[in-house]
């Protein structure tokens, strides 16, 4: 498909799922709403569309029609039995699944240039993965993620709806990258380029971790967390109107406060909270730093 072509494919979908959402609620959807529903896949799976893009000024927004057309997706769909069968129709192992049948399990040939390592991996329709991915199993990307280039996903890893991988990063065995379909206009999570993210980390609520950042094991972080920079003597929080950022470079390791008031206090209680330690230099760069021989 030339570019002209990709251009005009996504107006068209718009178009579509526009007057779906100019419609009350509950009126059944237009006849040939499946239709559209599997260029729309297209459309994900090969990147001409994201759940959430970046302007000038680097600030990151949802893109409302997209999450949207997912959603009519579900709609759309009906229940279909999704185990694996034999060719003579007989189901194989002692797995059944049951699911929209408009968001299968995407299907990758050596083509596409993305490793999956045989173990229970799976990546659904509508997300986008990169050529030059590793995943390792058992892991799960969901509709509408996005994940970039020589990125790794680790053994028991999520990449949740709509949430947004970079390139060059480590998702490490057991993080929890959270995702987002509703409200529509709801930021997803945003990991940026050569993010480091450890193993057992959480982030959720749209979070942005900007490039070059890196989670020690462990570190969980919310729209409500404050995060706090002992480099810079800041504290970083979200608010209902932006999300947590943690800064460019931060490294990041989990921490705890002392309650300071009250019955806690007189306990010795402590709050977890992140805190950042550093900022990337050379020396982090070499413990950090990601195997080109894997890739």
């Amino acid at each position: 498909m030339t570019t002209q072509q990709g251009r005009s494919l996504v107006v068209e979908l718009r178009g579509r799922v526009d007057a779906v959402m100019a419609g009350p609620p509950e009126a059944p959807l237009p006849p040939d709403t499946r239709d559209w529903i599997e260029p729309f896949l297209e459309a994900l799976e090969n990147g001409w569309v994201r759940a959430a893009e970046r302007d000038e000024s680097g600030a990151w927004h949802a893109v409302p029609w997209v999450k949207a057309g997912i959603l009519i997706g579900f709609r759309a769909g009906v229940l279909a039995d999704m185990s694996p069968r034999d060719p003579e129709g007989g189901r194989v192992g002692p797995f059944s699944f049951v699911d929209k049948d408009t968001f299968p399990a995407q299907e990758f040939d050596i083509d596409d240039g993305v490793r999956i390592v045989p173990g229970g991996s799976t990546v659904r329709r509508g997300a986008y993965v990169a050529p030059q991915v590793v995943c390792m199993p058992p892991m799960y990307v969901n509709v509408g993620a996005y994940v970039g280039r020589r990125t790794m996903v680790d053994s028991h890893v999520l990449v949740g709806s709509c949430a947004q991988i970079g390139e060059r990063v480590h998702l490490s065995a057991a993080a929890q990258i959270g995702g987002v379909l509703e409200p529509i206009n709801a930021a997803p999570v945003i990991i940026e380029d050569d993010v480091i993210v450890g193993g057992n980390c959480g982030v959720y609520e749209g979070t942005v971790v900007r490039a070059g950042a890196v989670l020690g094991a462990g570190v969980v972080l919310t729209r409500g967390t404050p995060v706090f920079d002992l480099v810079r003597e800041q504290v970083y929080r979200g608010s209902r109107d932006a999300a947590l950022e943690i800064p460019a470079g931060a490294v990041v390791v989990p921490g705890a406060r002392r309650v300071a008031h009250g019955w806690g206090a007189a306990q010795g209680l402590a709050l977890q909270t992140p805190v950042v330690v550093k900022y990337r230099d050379e020396k982090t760069d070499a413990a950090t730093a990601l195997e080109a021989w894997l890739r």
